[in-house]
């Protein structure tokens, strides 16, 4: 027998339909809970409303990693092409600045930064790569990803009470509700 403690991660409940589930969600949001979540095998829609989810910041990650790409493509092509490496095309070095040469270098650099900053700000955000989630050590969530419909509050949640939120969880219409222990 083991003698280590587990800390408690929170409560999983399950609940019958998507529409139960988001008539929950409802209740849940309005409990003031924010450290929670929705489980279901497919996408419903409005749920991120009903759960009080706010837009995400990722999209302003990616304007500014867009910004940092076409900076630093414009600095690139400026100092190699006008600065160091003066480029005189048939005895004509009257204009060696011109932008529409650029183009090309600018949209990649804008593009390949911007496509980075989403792997990795989004990476960052939704907490990957973790090895292990305590929502898998569950019996019962196995089935999200079937037929189930679940919501996990977390024990780090300032509301949360472990008598308070389970009878909450049972009285808004959840059922098999298990505490998840994590090591």
């Amino acid at each position: 027998m083991s003698t280590t403690r587990k800390r408690v991660y929170g409560y999983l409940a399950e609940f019958e339909s998507a529409t139960a589930l988001y008539a929950a969600a409802e209740k849940i949001r309005d409990h003031g809970f924010t450290c929670w979540d929705c489980y279901s095998a497919y996408p419903i829609h409005g749920l991120d409303t009903a759960m009080g989810l706010k837009r995400s910041i990722l999209p302003w990650f990616v304007f500014c990693g867009g910004l940092t790409g076409m900076a630093t493509a414009f600095t690139l092509a400026y100092t190699t092409q006008v600065v160091i490496y003066p480029t005189v095309v048939q005895a004509k070095p009257a204009n060696l600045f011109t932008l529409p040469a650029f183009f090309p270098i600018l949209f990649e650099l804008t593009v390949l930064f911007s496509g980075l900053t989403v792997l990795f700000g989004l990476l960052a955000l939704i907490r990957l790569p973790r090895l292990n989630h305590p929502l898998f050590e569950s019996h019962q969530f196995h089935r999200v990803t079937d037929d189930g419909f679940f919501i996990a509050i977390e024990a780090m949640d300032p509301q949360f009470n472990r008598e308070q939120t389970r009878d909450l969880l049972a009285q808004i219409g959840g059922s098999s509700i298990e505490l998840v222990e994590e090591d």
